[in-house]
């Protein structure tokens, strides 16, 4: 199963997504017997790495501010001094 198949909530996965969506529409009882199978394949790889560089950038982003608020922290203890 995968989540629904919106092209702004997935801007990697756009280009296999319409794809996708034309095998449906182009063979609406083949679908049922494996004919869109590769692009669901590519299609699932395609938001298992796009959640991989989600989940990078918010580390990233968290790691840049627990970096502020130790800085934040440091100051004020500084400062009630």
């Amino acid at each position: 199963m995968h989540p629904p198949l919106t092209l702004h909530r997935h801007p990697m996965c756009a280009e296999i997504i319409e794809e996708f969506q034309k095998c449906h529409i182009h063979h609406p009882y083949a679908k049922f017997f494996g004919e869109c199978t590769d692009l669901k394949i590519k299609l699932d790889r395609c938001f298992r790495q796009e959640k991989a560089v989600k989940r990078k950038a918010n580390f990233e982003e968290s790691k840049k501010l627990k970096e502020r608020l130790q800085a934040y922290r440091k100051e004020t203890a500084e400062a009630e001094q």
